[in-house]
C-alpha cells in the first residue's frame, strides 16, 4: 500500500468515527501545549514501522552502513523490522504479548497521518505477532516530511520516558543524542570546542534528563565512535553491546586526564600517555574486561589504579604494547552476510591470539601483576604485611618443577636473596651473619659437583678473609 492510498484509508476512519459519542480521547503535547485528541483504531495493514525507531537504532544504522537499504513499506524491509524490534528485548516482548494476548493494547500509540508510526512501533509488531488486526492511535495531521522536528521532539519524549527507557538496548540513547545534536545544532558534537547549549538544553527537556546527562551521553558517543574508528568498524554500532559501562569509565578517564593536570594522574604525566591509555582501554573493552579488571586500569585516586603510579604504569603499557604489536588479523570483509557475526567472531579471535599454550591471556596476566605491585606500594608503610606475602608466594614454589631449573627464575631468585641480605645488612647485620652461619653449615661438602671444586675454594678463601677482616675492625 503506497502513501496516498494510506492516507486516503486512514482519513475515512477519521470520518467516520470523529463524532462518534463514545471515541475515546487522549491529551499529547504537541508544539508547546496538550492537546486533545481522538484515538482511532486504525488496521494494521495501514502502518508503517519507523526504522529509526529509538529502539532498535543502533540495528538499522549499523545496517545501513553497510549499504543494506531498509525499505519499510516493503514485505522484507517490515519484516527486517518487526525481526529487529523482537529481539531488542526479547524478555520483555515475551511478558508484552502475553499482556496482549489477555488485555489487548493497553497504551495508546502515535502515528502521521500517513501512517507512519511514531510511537508504539514494538507495540504494533506484538499485536501482529498476537494475530490482532487494529492499532489504537492518535493520528497526527501532519507527515513526517511536512514537521520532522516537532515529530523527532515528540518521538523522543515519549520513547525515552523513564517507563519506557528500561526496554531500551542500553548505547540507543548515545546515538539518540547524537543524531538529535546535530539535527538541531547543524553540526556534529565535539568534546574540544564550546558545545551548543540551545541544542543540549533541548535534548535534555525531550529525553527527560539534566544539561549534564546529555553532555554525557554526548562525550560518551564521541568516545565510542572513536573506539569504532580505531578498529575501522566505523558506524557498525552493534559492536558497542554490552560496553556501556566500560566508555563511561574511560571517558570520565579522559575528560580528567586531557590537559595534563589532574592530580589522580601519575605526577609528569602528558597526553600521549592518555593517548596509550585509551587504546589500551580499547584492547580491553574490546574483550568485555569489566568490574575491577578494567576499572583498576585508571579509576579513583592515584594510590588506586596503574595510572596514578609512573613505574607501573610504563611497565604495564611497555608489556601490552609488545604482546599486541605480535597479533595478525584477519582483514575485515564489510561484505558478510552477517557482519555483526562476522565481527563478533574477529573480536573472539582477537582474544584468543592473547592466550598461551595454557589457555592464561596476557591482558589478565597483566593486570594481575601490576594489581600485585600496586598493592605492594600502597602496603609500604607496613612492612610486616610485605614480609609475609613474600614468605608466603616463596613457600608455594615447587623446586621439582622443570621450570625452576629455568635460569630466568634461578636469576630472579638471586635477586631476590640479595635484596633480602641487603635488607639485613641495614637493620640488622647480626641476624645477617646468623643467616650465613646457616647456610654455610647447611652446605653438604661430600655433594660439591666436581666442576665446582675449584670455585668453592676460591670463594671459601674469600669468606674467611671476610670474616678476618670484620673480626678484625671490631
Amino acid at each position: 500500500m503506497n502513501k496516498e492510498t494510506r492516507i486516503q484509508k486512514i482519513q475515512e476512519i477519521i470520518k467516520r468515527d470523529k463524532n462518534k459519542t463514545d471515541i475515546l480521547r487522549t491529551e499529547i503535547p504537541w508544539e508547546g501545549s496538550l492537546m486533545i485528541r481522538e484515538v482511532y483504531n486504525i488496521p494494521l495493514e495501514y502502518l508503517v514501522y519507523n526504522k529509526y525507531n529509538g529502539r532498535i537504532l543502533s540495528r538499522t544504522k549499523s545496517l545501513e552502513k553497510q549499504k543494506h537499504q531498509i525499505d519499510v513499506e516493503s514485505e522484507e524491509g517490515k519484516e527486517l523490522v518487526e525481526k529487529l524490534l523482537w529481539e531488542s528485548n526479547e524478555g520483555r516482548n515475551k511478558t508484552t504479548l502475553e499482556s496482549i494476548g489477555r488485555y489487548g493494547q493497553e497504551k495508546i500509540g502515535i502515528i502521521t497521518k500517513d501512517g507512519i508510526i511514531i510511537d508504539g512501533n514494538r507495540r504494533a509488531m506484538l499485536l501482529g505477532r498476537n494475530k490482532k488486526d487494529h492499532f489504537k492511535a492518535v493520528v497526527l495531521d501532519v507527515t513526517l516530511e511536512e514537521n520532522p522536528l516537532e515529530i523527532e521532539r515528540l518521538e523522543t519524549t515519549y520513547q525515552m520516558g523513564e517507563d519506557e527507557k528500561v526496554g531500551y538496548n542500553a548505547t540507543e540513547k548515545y546515538i539518540k543524542s547524537k543524531l538529535l545534536y546535530k539535527k538541531l545544532s547543524g553540526e556534529e558534537y565535539s568534546s574540544k570546542v564550546p558545545y551548543n547549549k540551545t541544542a543540549v538544553d533541548k535534548i535534555a527537556t525531550w529525553m527527560g534528563e539534566d544539561e549534564g546527562e546529555i553532555l554525557k551521553y554526548l562525550d560518551t558517543m564521541e568516545v565510542m565512535d572513536e573506539y569504532l574508528e580505531y578498529l575501522e568498524y566505523d558506524g557498525i554500532y552493534t559492536q558497542l553491546d554490552k560496553r556501556e559501562d566500560q566508555f563511561l569509565n574511560l571517558t570520565k578517564w579522559l575528560n580528567n586526564f586531557y590537559g595534563e593536570e589532574s592530580s589522580k594522574a601519575f605526577d609528569g604525566y602528558k597526553n600521549d600517555d592518555v593517548d596509550d591509555l585509551k587504546i589500551i582501554a580499547f584492547h580491553y573493552i574490546r574483550t568485555q574486561y569489566e568490574g575491577k579488571e578494567f576499572r583498576i586500569l585508571a579509576e579513583g585516586q592515584k594510590t588506586n589504579h596503574f595510572f596514578g603510579d609512573k613505574k607501573i604504569w610504563h611497565n604495564f603499557s611497555k608489556y601490552h604494547f609488545d604482546k599486541v604489536k605480535d597479533i595478525q588479523e584477519a582483514p575485515i570483509d564489510y561484505n558478510s552476510k552477517d557482519l555483526k557475526k562476522h565481527l563478533d567472531d574477529r573480536d573472539t579471535k582477537f582474544f584468543e591470539n592473547t592466550l598461551n599454550e595454557k589457555g592464561e591471556s596476557f591482558l589478565n596476566d597483566n593486570i594481575e601483576r601490576y594489581r600485585e605491585q600496586l598493592g605492594y606500594n600502597k602496603a609500604a608503610g607496613e612492612p610486616e604485611k610485605l614480609v609475609s606475602r613474600a614468605f608466603e608466594a616463596i613457600n608455594t614454589i615447587k623446586a621439582n618443577q622443570t621450570s625452576f631449573a629455568n635460569p630466568e627464575v634461578q636469576n630472579q631468585l638471586l635477586n631476590l636473596s640479595n635484596k633480602t641480605f641487603s635488607l639485613l645488612e641495614k637493620k640488622s647485620p647480626s641476624r645477617l651473619l646468623a643467616q650465613i652461619i646457616t647456610m654455610l653449615e647447611s652446605i653438604e661438602i661430600d655433594k660439591i659437583p666436581e666442576d665446582e671444586m675449584e670455585e668453592v675454594r676460591t670463594k671459601t678463601k674469600r669468606i674467611q678473609q671476610i670474616g678476618y677482616k670484620i673480626s678484625k675492625e671490631l
